[in-house]
């Protein structure tokens, strides 16, 4: 595979190669279980221990507040029903977004089976939500407020910091899907009782990924095992995936400013090429958005067959998240802000550059105008 511009970073992102040598010796030397007590674990464990106050400090938590899982998903469900089962004795509602992502909305439906009840609560049309109707779905029995911080699909960055003061107020907890977060906002997650991210957003490993309990929090375990991750994630440590994921994590938040305005720079570019189109639509809120995220379509233009177009071009995007590109229907982010026409997905990285903009630009309008004329016939 050369030559091909992949613009699908919220989907996942290129491994660091400087993240890879980090990693490479525990994957090859150093490969003792961090559980065991001989020298080969010992410097296992030593690594897990540092990659855990390196995480914690670029949160602006304590190691303590940290835990390990193997995904963003595994994060969001562990903390979504941990919460849930421990806390039903308060209450059993729990208030989330209609544009969430599914590892959480099919937590709360598997809740829901259980007994719990959810409000889901409705999107404005620029894909932000309106504290005013999370306030308003607040019950006596709410134990749980789930919100993410930004969303997957369309790329807008929620009020978080004002929900988490209202679930406060209110003395319910607060959990934030911060996944798409990581890679455009230092995240405060002091101010959350529950946050949950992934490394392969921004430029980690696959399968490795982070919840944030605050410290005191007490949750009830989904996954039944050993003592590892203080027995809430048990299960033999991926040692030189959490070594990657906390090496990556630093290197981002180094570079957060000089990669947010490189994306920018390209994003505001390649949409400006894009709205000469005539039929271009943008999806969400330009401005409470982040840097990468182009989500569109065209008025009379399949957006399938488009995607399709810019794949015979090797150009790699999607029509909305990773997780649900199998199933062939609007997504149910675009629904939930009132769009019923799939969409494209562009989402940008740093590693990408202003020649690959110009193609993609060129891509869409040819391609645009290719099956505008088989309309015709």
């Amino acid at each position: 595979m050369n030559n091909y511009i992949y613009v699908d970073n919220s989907s996942t992102t290129r491994l660091n190669s400087h993240v890879l040598s980090k990693m490479m010796p525990y994957l090859t030397t150093y490969y003792g279980n961090a559980s065991t007590t001989y020298e080969l674990g010992k410097i296992s464990r030593k690594a897990i221990e540092e990659s855990r106050a390196k995480v914690a400090e670029l949160l602006n938590a304590t190691p303590e507040e940290i835990y390990f899982t193997g995904s963003g998903t595994e994060a969001d469900n562990i903390a979504i029903y941990g919460i849930a089962m421990e806390n039903k004795h308060k209450g059993k509602h729990i208030i989330t977004s209609k544009f969430e992502h599914l590892a959480v909305l099919n937590t709360c439906k598997k809740l829901e089976r259980e007994g719990f009840d959810v409000t889901y609560v409705d999107i404005e049309k620029n894909g932000i939500i309106d504290i005013d109707k999370i306030k308003e779905a607040i019950r006596k029995d709410t134990i749980l407020i789930s919100i993410m911080y930004v969303n997957n699909e369309i790329g807008t960055i929620q009020k978080i910091d004002e929900i988490a003061k209202l679930a406060k107020e209110n003395n319910i907890l607060f959990h934030t899907d911060a996944v798409q977060a990581i890679p455009h906002i230092k995240v405060n997650a002091s101010n959350y009782d529950a946050l949950s991210l992934s490394a392969h957003k921004f430029n980690g490993p696959k399968g490795v990924g982070v919840l944030y309990l605050k410290k005191g929090l007490k949750i009830e375990n989904l996954i039944c095992g050993g003592h590892q991750e203080c027995g809430l994630r048990p299960g033999t440590e991926n040692v030189a995936g959490i070594i990657g994921l906390s090496e990556a994590m630093k290197i981002t938040y180094e570079n957060l400013e000089i990669n947010n305005a490189k994306e920018r720079k390209l994003r505001d570019y390649l949409l400006n090429c894009l709205r000469e189109i005539p039929g271009f639509v943008l999806n969400g809120d330009m401005n409470n958005r982040v840097n990468s995220n182009i989500n569109f379509y065209f008025e009379d233009i399949d957006s399938d067959e488009l995607k399709l177009f810019m794949e015979m071009n090797n150009i790699y995007v999607s029509t909305g998240s990773a997780c649900n590109s199998q199933v062939k229907d609007i997504s149910h982010v675009l629904k939930a802000i009132g769009v019923n026409k799939s969409s494209i997905r562009i989402s940008i990285s740093h590693e990408n550059n202003m020649y690959e903009m110009n193609k993609i630009a060129y891509v869409v309008k040819d391609s645009v105008k290719i099956l505008r004329k088989q309309r015709i016939y």
